[in-house]
């Protein structure tokens, strides 16, 4: 069987000169690449004890989701702001240009449950942060954050220090 790393399709020059796109359908793509990411993501939960797997749009839907499923725990989103249809929470956090915002229904979490947060991609670790302190925001505790892949290059788990942060394919540059 292939290595994780070989599902992963490598763009040279996107969206910019000297920027090396991972990209992550190439793995979803494949019926073995994705089978490998989601265990190897799972992996990293085998000896936590977690209440909640929380997903962040678009992509931590695609990889918590079957996390949650096979664990048998409650899957909760975290969707761009205004796309939830109950009382929700908000967190506004910067990208490179700007600002976002994302949003959690107000109910999702109930205190002192053990969360594990799950996404494709950790690159400035800005939609994570907000992500966490939303669910500690509702008396959530998170207990481990896990991705895809890591862009190290970002320095995106710096943002996330004091976090159990873990990712299966750890790249060096942007």
């Amino acid at each position: 069987m292939k290595k994780l790393e070989e599902y992963v399709r490598s763009i040279p020059d996107f969206p910019e000169p000297g920027i090396i796109f991972r990209d992550v359908t190439s793995v979803l793509q494949d019926a073995d690449g994705l089978k490998l990411a989601i265990d190897s993501m799972q992996a990293f939960l085998e000896d936590t004890d977690v209440d909640v797997i929380v997903g962040t749009e678009s992509r931590g839907f695609i990889f918590g989701m079957p996390i949650a499923y096979n664990l048998h725990k409650p899957f909760v989103l975290v969707r761009k702001k205004g796309k939830l249809p109950c009382e929700t929470i908000s967190r506004e956090y910067e990208l490179e240009y700007g600002t976002a915002t994302i949003e959690m229904h107000k109910d999702s979490i109930k205190p002192g449950q053990k969360v594990a947060i799950v996404d494709d991609l950790i690159a400035t670790g800005g939609t994570i942060e907000a992500a966490i302190k939303m669910v500690e925001e509702l008396g959530g505790e998170v207990v481990k954050v896990v991705f895809l892949m890591e862009l190290k290059g970002l320095n995106g788990r710096e943002k996330l220090a004091g976090y159990d942060v873990c990712s299966a394919i750890a790249y060096e540059g942007k």
